[in-house]
């Protein structure tokens, strides 16, 4: 579609809007103020340019200083006493603010100073500072008080509006209102109260309303003075002297004929988007309206689900219950029936009664043989009595302590057990994650997240460029390797792959239950292993020129006290010398990785590698102060380097300064990667610096590579001569920084 064809289309919806055609009804939610929930009562448009209505901000500006909270914030709930109580009008209330008869909420009653009103915006939640005149800094929304008033007409639409005029009983219903007496009228007190050839004559007048709204907007700040400016800062209309001298002084404005075009348009544009996606809309209303059935449907599942599981818990406490009653019942029987026995057996002790009763009677017997015969048993019987009495223990255990449960544990589990829902998941924190041959990977929660148990980080191994194919097939690829259990907020993943892509993620446990996985994050591990050194602050070191911090892992040039003060005898406006720093530890043999930052205001770095001869030769050799420039290898900035050098020489120096990274020009005879073939065009040697930048000697292989940390991308290599020790360079010139990566300083990882 043309611009023309889109304008005619904005055009016509515009025209459709003022003329009423666009349908009212449906656009009730847009209507309701979001504190009293009822339909705009005279709406005032907040900075933040939501609406409140003028009572309920009132109210809300008085909650917020009223001594008892709990009194006054029945006042901002619907059906409150204030619905019940009759208002002045609107145009009543702005004067009398105005003019000090009562106390807006923005004022304290008898202060010379005004006190600053603050209240939250119940649309946004922001806190909406009002200034220090309150209210009655903000605008009327009249257009939404029209829509309003139409809406109240379209739902009472066989309510008509009667004339103000007529004296009952003889009301007629009016037929037009007169904006400038603010009054509906029949036909007949129309032309009575407003003849030909009168002031009155010209009056505006439109179809019968309720809604009188100003026919011009004034400004609230200087009450005699009309709008007629834009502010695009504030997003409010201004008068001239709020541009001129007022607070909008310094802001940028707009002319209101131009604001009205452009928003008019925007509007428009977009009523016409929304219009041109009902299809889309509708697609969508069906796709919510499924998953409203599928959530109601899911939720009774799940509820049948939690019945059955209860009751299948209740079953089996209660068949335990049932077991362990009848096990104490036949107990509690078998011991009393012990205990009944032994009763019974010591009763039989007692004189005349049971066995000493028949022993007495036994001893009356005369007959020798007879005694002999009866005796010999009952004398066995009466010993064992005997013995039972000196060594007395009861037949049975009264205490039932095998009976008593400890379920402390079981009522833990029971309460710990979470119906609340699932932890939202966490967010790997790219910017504090970083990866070696270990990996430090951080993660944020959600700021209104619920405590949680602990963490589990997950890892897979998606390939590398020295993987076989058969090896990418293999069980270990694509395996995701969970750590162990994490209770703060980062961890560290040992044993990883050299130049190899690892994809991470990571979920919440709360009350065992998980929370889903974190979006995967996807980190290169460097083509080589870590190499931990600091800087060194001996070799070569300039005290009066770099800065070292304690830790030695950041250095800062400065310009020098020798320099300031010969600063009269200076007449070039650049810097003339570069400063070396290296770090503490050589590197002889196998392949190494480090990585730093550069501060991007930096004026101008150089960083690499030089052997131990050479780094003899750029500290010891004496520096020709006079001339900016010095010999092709000497290691300065001298540019010679970049043009033409031999194949191999014993230090490689890659150049960073203002925000960028300068790539060498490549010589016939050097050997530079394919990648920078075309670094001899000016366009491809200059590239944004990055955040971080890593360096890979092998040393084995005599070559050097750089790549952006972040991505592990290659932006240049070439090749090195490794006769000697190598060690990691540095220099700077100007006002620079570089400082090294944690895990470099530390030599291994500590969390």
């Amino acid at each position: 579609m043309s611009d023309s064809e889109d304008m005619t289309e904005f055009a016509s919806i515009v025209e459709r809007i003022e003329r009423g055609e666009v349908p009212i009804k449906n656009i009730e939610r847009e209507l309701i103020c979001p504190i009293c929930k009822e339909l705009f009562t005279h709406p005032l448009i907040l900075p933040c340019q939501h609406s409140v209505c003028h009572k309920c901000v009132r109210e809300l500006l008085q909650l917020n200083y009223d001594d008892s909270f709990d009194a006054g914030s029945e006042c901002s709930m619907p059906g409150s006493p204030r619905s019940r109580v009759p208002s002045p009008s609107m145009e009543r209330l702005d004067r009398l603010v105005r003019s000090g008869s009562i106390s807006s909420p923005g004022w304290r009653r008898g202060s010379v100073t005004p006190r600053v009103t603050a209240i939250p915006c119940p649309g946004c939640q922001h806190d909406i500072e009002l200034g220090e005149r309150g209210i009655s800094m903000l605008f009327r929304n009249f257009t939404l008080e029209s829509i309003v008033e139409r809406y109240r007409q379209a739902a009472r639409a066989a309510v008509a509006i009667m004339c103000n005029i007529c004296k009952p009983p003889q009301v007629q219903e009016a037929t037009k209102s007169c904006m400038d007496c603010k009054a509906s009228y029949c036909n007949e007190c129309f032309k009575l109260h407003h003849p030909w050839g009168t002031p009155k004559a010209q009056h505006e007048y439109v179809g019968p309303t309720t809604n009188f709204r100003p026919k011009v907007l004034m400004c609230p700040e200087h009450e005699m003075e009309k709008v007629n400016m834009y502010c695009e800062v504030c997003r409010r209309p201004v008068c001239h002297l709020c541009k001129l001298g007022g607070s909008h002084a310094n802001h940028k404005v707009t002319s209101m004929s131009s604001a009205y075009k452009i928003l008019k348009e925007k509007l428009a544009k977009s009523i016409h988007y929304l219009i041109s996606k009902e299809d889309q809309v509708r697609t969508q209303i069906t796709d919510l309206e499924l998953l409203i059935s599928q959530t109601e449907d899911n939720g009774q599942l799940a509820e049948r689900q939690a019945n059955e599981h209860f009751e299948r818990l209740f079953e089996t406490l209660q068949e335990r219950k049932s077991e362990m009653l009848r096990s104490i019942e036949q107990s509690r029987n078998r011991r009393l029936n012990h205990l009944k026995t032994q009763v019974e057996e010591y009763q039989g002790m007692l004189e005349n009664s049971g066995l000493v009763g028949y022993a007495q009677e036994v001893l009356k017997e005369t007959d020798q043989s007879c005694f002999v015969q009866t005796a010999k048993q009952l004398h066995i019987r009466i010993q064992k009595a005997t013995e039972s009495l000196r060594t007395f223990h009861a037949a049975a255990d009264p205490c039932f302590d095998e009976f008593v449960l400890d379920t402390s544990r079981e009522e833990t589990l029971l309460k710990e057990m979470c119906f609340g829902g699932v932890p939202d998941p966490p967010m790997i924190d790219l910017s504090h994650s970083r990866v070696y041959n270990e990996a430090s990977i951080s993660w944020r929660l959600s700021d209104d997240h619920l405590p949680t148990d602990h963490h589990v980080v997950e890892y897979r191994r998606l390939g590398g460029p020295s993987q076989s194919p058969s090896q990418e097939d293999g069980e270990d690829s694509g395996v995701w390797r969970a750590t162990d259990r994490v209770y703060g907020p980062s961890s560290v993943v040992c044993d990883l792959e050299a130049d190899s892509l690892y994809s991470f993620r990571v979920r919440s446990c709360r009350n065992s239950m998980f929370s889903p996985y974190s979006p995967e994050a996807t980190l290169h591990t460097p083509p080589a292993p870590a190499f931990g050194f600091l800087f060194s602050d001996k070799c070569g070191f300039s005290t009066e020129r770099l800065i070292l911090n304690k830790r030695r892992d950041t250095v800062e040039s400065v310009a020098g006290m020798a320099f300031l003060l010969a600063a009269e005898r200076v007449q070039t406006g650049s810097y003339i010398g570069l400063d070396y720093i290296i770090g503490d530890t050589g590197i002889s043999q196998g392949r190494h990785y480090w990585a730093f930052k550069v501060e991007p205001h930096s004026y101008m770095v150089k960083v690499g590698v030089a052997s131990d001869s050479k780094l003899l030769e750029w500290f010891h050799n004496p520096r020709d102060t006079s001339s900016p420039r010095y010999d092709h290898d000497s290691g300065h900035d001298s540019g010679s380097e970049d043009t033409c050098y031999e194949l191999s020489q014993p230090f490689t120096l890659l150049t960073l300064g203002m925000g960028k990274l300068f790539i060498p020009k490549a010589s016939s005879s050097s050997s530079v990667s394919s990648a920078n073939a075309s670094s001899a065009d000016p366009s491809n040697r200059v590239l944004p610096i990055p955040q971080r930048l890593g360096v890979c000697l092998d040393y084995d292989a005599c070559r050097v590579y750089f790549y952006d940390a972040d991505t592990m991308r290659c932006l240049y290599e070439r090749q090195v001569d490794c006769s000697g020790t190598m060690y990691p360079a540095f220099g700077l010139m100007g006002s620079s920084k570089v400082q090294l990566e944690e895990f470099i300083t530390a030599k291994k990882l500590t969390f």
